[in-house]
């Protein structure tokens, strides 16, 4: 079969490029080897920056991030004792929402079927070929085990951090800048009210966490931990011990925890961002830790610059923005790379780490709540900064 753009990958990603090449009356075939029920059933992180707000709003009705998403104005950092708000709106004008990733993949989902898109689940891409061509080809595995290709245009890698499209851009599936950190997540969902109106990050003397939130009914909530620890190893006691442990002042409201996890600590970019006629957006490009929230943020942000330059190609012939794309997604890429260990770095406690890291790590944390400068600039960039202009 043959398209326009073939995209692979069905996340935020390659659903919004898909929304907005159809705006522009280009044609696309969106691909993943997960179920619908799969994708919409994942409970996922939800912080979204202001301009990806805006972003999803923009698709109207199709969209509920402003009707049942939930506004932030800040967070806030306790350490020392001491509690500390950063508020956004006062130091940038700006907020984040709160609105899970699966419950935005549900708008995008139903509004792409409504219009009529080429839309496959429990299809697996096997490889991309002939990325230099001018008909770059996806091979494919449909649901029954039947091998097909999808000839496009245009081939766009939106598949995640184990991207099958990337090995077609960069020549290797694992071909970037790596780190691991020697530290994980402890995560766990729980039907409970709230314990605050806003995130919480917490440093505390026997480790991090943060209290998050999913809905007015389900709890996420996080302890700093081994990258191998077992999550059956605890009693369900033991958990919420931890958690109020570690967050010293604040009431948690405890209730039935129904998943447990452990979020290993990653960061990567791709080498190469596009090769001809295939690119790659969103986690097949790059992975970030989540303590900064940038991870589907990032992707909005490569797909906007990605848009742009495909409606130049396919519609004006025209390749100077897509020759630009690496570039001009790695600038904010790497900004977010920065920030995102910045926090993590700022706010975790590193194996063996001395007496005098931790009183250096407070002293970087009350250089940020202390100076309005300092907390304007965590602002600035966990709000989000500006979207390239015209996009």
């Amino acid at each position: 079969m043959s398209t326009r753009v073939a995209i692979i990958g069905a996340g935020p990603a390659g659903l919004l490029l898909s929304h907005l090449l159809g705006e522009a009356g280009i044609d696309s075939i969106v691909i993943d080897s997960r179920s619908r029920a799969e994708i919409e059933g994942t409970v996922r992180a939800g912080i979204l920056e202001q301009g990806t707000v805006e972003v999803l709003a923009s698709m109207g009705d199709a969209s509920r991030v402003l009707t049942t998403g939930t506004r932030h104005d800040g967070v806030e950092f306790h350490f020392d004792g001491e509690r500390h708000r950063i508020d956004f709106a006062a130091l940038v004008g700006r907020s984040v929402w709160l609105y899970p990733q699966h419950e935005a993949l549900k708008d995008l989902i139903a509004a792409r079927l409504a219009a009529g898109q080429d839309l496959r689940f429990g299809v697996t891409a096997e490889g991309v070929e002939d990325a230099s061509s001018d008909r770059p080809r996806v091979i494919a595995t449909d649901a029954d085990g039947a091998h097909f290709e999808i000839q496009a245009e245009f081939v766009v890698g939106a598949d995640g951090s184990r991207s099958v499209a990337r090995t077609a851009v960069t020549g290797s599936s694992t071909g970037g800048y790596f780190r691991e950190y020697p530290f994980a997540w402890f995560g766990i969902l729980t039907e409970a009210p709230p314990s605050a109106e806003e995130l919480i990050y917490s440093n505390s003397p026997a480790g991090f966490a943060l209290i998050s939130q999913r809905s007015p009914q389900v709890q996420r909530m996080y302890f700093q931990c081994d990258p191998d620890a077992d999550t059956n190893a605890m009693t369900d006691a033991e958990i919420w011990a931890t958690l109020q442990e570690r967050v010293p002042g604040t009431e948690l409201a405890e209730g039935p925890i129904f998943q447990r996890d452990v979020l290993r600590f990653r960061s990567f970019v791709a080498h190469e961002l596009r090769r001809g006629r295939v690119a790659l957006v969103g986690d097949a490009a790059h992975t970030v830790p989540p303590t900064g929230a940038k991870g589907m943020n990032l992707a909005v942000a490569d797909v906007l610059i990605l848009n742009r330059a495909l409606r130049a190609l396919l519609l004006e012939r025209d390749e100077r923005l897509l020759d630009g794309y690496a570039e001009t997604a790695l600038r904010r890429i790497w900004k977010a790379q920065h920030f995102s260990w910045w926090m993590t770095s700022m706010l975790h406690t590193a194996p063996g780490a001395s007496d005098f890291d931790h009183r250096r790590q407070l002293g970087e944390l009350r250089s940020v709540v202390e100076s309005e400068a300092g907390s304007a600039y965590l602002a600035e960039a966990y709000t989000g900064w500006p979207l390239e202009a015209g996009v």
